[in-house]
């Protein structure tokens, strides 16, 4: 029986190695594939993505630095996991920073590109599939806040949506139906608010859409239990 292929690394610009094995690295951690808490043993990667282990260390370095993986000296590297208190604070900080990096980029976004927002949303009401759901919705948001040009706004809510982004899931997977109808339909709030031009309405559906997923996980604080995953952070934990 042949062996399955590896993933496929994705190309960058510049070809760099460090950069493409982050760039799999990351996308692997908001999948899920890499759970927070997990240990990630630079051999395993080298092995899984095809690489020598010098950029994949480099690789977690560039993830270090983007708030996705915690290194510590000597011990290894685990995917980034927030505490309950430390997920309300990031969710607060993106309550208010999202509504204006989505008012700098509205002037900015053509026709096209909320008709394409107005798909996304449809699409992620029609599926069922958790993970589908997760990739629409961060082509979505991401599609909302693509035409801001910012010096740091842009770059800090790509940061924090990574943090949040395996609790967004957990949201998912808690959420009863109402609940989902009320997502939906403030994904479909945002698209007609953005085709009339009423950025004030837009800014308070994506600060409440925000705020509702906060406050639900609020109410799960099982969801930043330690798992087997975490038997390892033992040492980092005594070193902070």
């Amino acid at each position: 029986m042949s062996e399955p292929a590896r993933p496929s690394l994705p190309q960058t610009r510049d070809g760099n190695t460090s950069a493409r094995v982050a760039d799999a690295i990351r996308e692997a951690i908001l999948d899920g594939t890499y759970p927070p808490g997990a240990r990630l043993r630079q051999e395993e990667i080298a092995a899984r993505f095809g690489a020598s282990r010098v950029p994949v260390r480099e690789a977690l370095k560039i993830l270090e630095a983007d708030g996705l993986v915690t290194l510590v000296a000597n011990t290894g590297a685990w995917v980034s996991r927030l505490t309950l208190a430390e997920c309300e604070e990031v969710y607060q900080t993106r309550e208010r920073v999202e509504p204006l990096l989505l008012r700098m980029s509205a002037p900015n976004l053509e026709a096209a590109d909320i008709d394409r927002l107005d798909e996304l949303a449809t699409r992620m009401a029609s599926t069922d599939d958790v993970e589908e759901f997760l990739r629409l919705d961060r082509e979505f948001h991401a599609a909302t806040y693509a035409g801001a040009e910012t010096l740091v706004l842009g770059d800090l809510v790509t940061r924090l949506w990574g943090a949040t982004q395996p609790y967004r899931r957990a949201y998912t997977l808690l959420i009863d139906a109402h609940r989902q109808r009320i997502v939906h339909d403030e994904h479909h709030m945002i698209v007609t608010a953005l085709r009339d031009g009423d950025l004030d309405t837009a800014e308070r559906v994506i600060e409440g859409h925000i705020r509702r997923t906060r406050r639900l996980l609020a109410q799960h604080p099982e969801v930043f239990s330690p798992s087997q995953n975490d038997d390892h952070l033992a040492p980092m934990r005594a070193d902070n």
